[in-house]
């Protein structure tokens, strides 16, 4: 083992660390040394999502110990940045196991620091927390969540005083003082349980309120408040407000998915708690399908992602990407709008660099203000921000079924969503028309876009290594052909430059670094490679485009452009 991991190991054995710590430590290092290395090769670094890992013992995992150096670092530099100011806080945690108990942790070391906490009294949506944080004045706020990871995992997202998650220079500097906490005796575990406030109804009173004020047309929902939903919370929070949100917004005919309201952070019905997975959905899809309801929903475990089933035009039921449903939002929060007369001529939405350019072309066609921003809601956060005084939020999106509407929280938010999408199909219902069918409407209008995204995981220390070394080798040798069409733009966020490789230009990328690479090619294709800030994963973003001529060649045109993103990947060998 590396001289450095062992040195590590064997402060954890000789450190106050408790006795169950150090007992298994003992055990890996006579039956596991591979998962002990793996275990403590690194710390656990604040990524897209904050902090984030597989729970045991170790640097590299989440357990009381690294969540308490994190705390105690993040309670450091509240401090500091806010010398003569009381600091107050908001914490939160979903249903993942040792969820109550990191939450806890977390209030006992901000209230040791004597910072002023404000401790959900159970389980909430991770939406909520940043809600809590914008409501009760905090300086920061943390939620225990691993969001829609696998069961091993859990994770700890750090917030900023605008409710929006750290964003630099923030998340490096908070980094910066946990480094500087040598010793698991440097942080304050107990000692101001006075500092701690347990909330919980009029939080979330106040929340339903909010969400409720989103919607465009309350008067459609009276005319089709019977529209049939299916919801499912996949074992997670959206349990505590979902239903209670639908209510509010004049919906009485919700079905829930029995099988999975119970929260539980084993998940017992799916391998994978995300609404992404067709796998996660299938209960839910096949309840929507006994039923004939006009639409399923499903949040993951923190409640800040949310996939949507409809039928489609032959009266098949299918899974939307988050594309598709960002496609849908974007198009009805400003359509409705404007033909509600509440549009403003400063209006302004926001996306990633990787969620689908449809929604670029919309904006522009409509003439509202869309900006780009690098992968993460904090982003979208940040550029509320700087907007603030001066542009109109409406909506921001990610293609990883995130959607955040209205400005009151600063972070994905599925529980609005869900009542949003409702508002949607029970909109289209009342035309006569359906999700889908307004889908394809847009496609024809605007152009078919198809994109497609593949994820290769590289487990470990060694994962790490090929995933940097995959990265390099595009950076440094990059196609200058992907199935048979020139790349005629290399963008690149790390270096914050973007290259025309047929002519020679160049030009400044004006975002953050991020270690990401975009290859647009002549025909308007665009790939996208990206390393997860939270897991040991590359993800490979594809999107391929042509005109739709009509409603009638959507499966034939549609199939033509899987084929063809297909190709490319062939052509990459990925």
């Amino acid at each position: 083992m590396d001289a450095a991991i062992q040195a590590k190991v064997s402060s954890w054995l000789n450190d106050g660390f408790d006795q169950a710590t150090k007992d298994e430590i003992k055990r890996l290092e006579k039956e596991d040394p591979k998962e002990l290395e793996d275990s403590f090769y690194r710390n656990l670094e604040f990524g897209t999502g904050g902090l984030r890992g597989l729970m045991g013992v170790g640097t590299n995992r989440m357990n009381k110990y690294t969540v308490g150096m994190a705390t105690q670092g993040y309670a450091n530099y509240l401090k500091k940045s806010f010398p003569n100011e009381e600091v107050k806080v908001a914490v939160a945690h979903d249903s993942r196991n040792n969820g109550r108990f990191f939450a806890e942790t977390v209030a006992n070391i901000f209230a040791a620091n004597g910072i002023k906490v404000f401790l959900f009294e159970s389980l909430r949506p991770t939406p909520e927390l940043s809600f809590a944080i914008r409501t009760l004045k905090c300086k920061g706020g943390v939620v225990c969540t691993a969001s829609h990871n696998p069961k091993e995992y859990n994770g700890y997202k750090a917030y900023w005083t605008d409710g929006g998650q750290l964003v630099p220079p923030h998340d490096k500097n908070v980094i910066t003082e946990v480094e500087k906490i040598k010793s698991n005796n440097d942080v304050k575990w107990s000692g101001g349980e006075g500092n701690i406030t347990i909330i919980g109804k009029d939080i979330d009173d106040k929340y339903i309120e909010m969400v409720k004020g989103l919607s465009v047309y309350p008067d459609v929902i009276k005319k089709q408040h019977d529209l049939k939903i299916v919801y499912t919370p996949i074992h997670g929070t959206g349990i505590t407000l979902v239903p209670q949100v639908l209510k509010a917004f004049g919906f009485d005919n919700v079905t829930l998915v029995n099988e999975q309201v119970e929260p539980n952070g084993n998940f017992p019905t799916v391998v994978y708690p995300n609404p992404e997975e067709s796998e996660t959905m299938s209960i839910g899809l096949k309840k929507a399908k006994e039923m004939d309801a006009d639409i399923l929903l499903g949040t993951d475990p923190d409640a800040d992602r949310v996939g949507i089933g409809v039928k489609d035009n032959h009266g098949n039921w299918v899974l939307m990407n988050g594309n598709q449903t960002a496609v849908l939002a974007f198009n009805y929060m400003i359509e409705a709008r404007k033909s509600k007369g509440i549009a403003k001529p400063n209006d302004m939405i926001i996306k990633t660099i990787v969620t689908t350019d449809l929604i670029d072309e919309f904006a522009k066609q409509q003439g509202i203000a869309c900006y780009n921003v690098l992968t993460g809601f904090k982003y979208i956060a940040e550029m509320i921000r700087e907007k603030e005084g001066k542009e109109n939020y409406v909506i921001g999106g990610e293609e990883s079924f995130g959607l955040m509407i209205g400005d009151r929280i600063r972070d994905k938010d599925a529980v609005s969503a869900v009542a949003l999408l409702c508002e949607m199909a029970a909109y289209e219902k009342d035309k006569g028309n359906s999700l889908f069918a307004k889908l394809v409407d847009l496609y024809v209008k605007y152009g078919l876009y198809r994109e497609n995204l593949i994820s290769i995981t590289k487990k470990g220390m060694d994962g790490q290594q090929q995933i940097a070394a995959m990265m390099e080798s595009y950076r440094n040798n990059p196609p200058k052909t992907i199935a048979g069409s020139e790349v005629v733009q290399l963008l690149d966020y790390e270096k914050q430059s973007g290259k025309n490789p047929q002519t020679g230009e160049t030009w400044k990328i004006d975002l953050p670094k991020s270690n990401v690479l975009q290859f647009i090619l002549a025909d308007g294709s665009k790939i996208s490679a990206r390393p997860s800030g939270t897991e040991p994963k590359i993800k490979f973003y594809f999107s391929v485009n042509t005109k739709l001529k009509s409603a009638a060649d959507f499966d034939a045109t549609w199939k033509s452009l899987d084929d063809k993103i297909k190709k490319i990947i062939s052509d990459m060998k990925l």
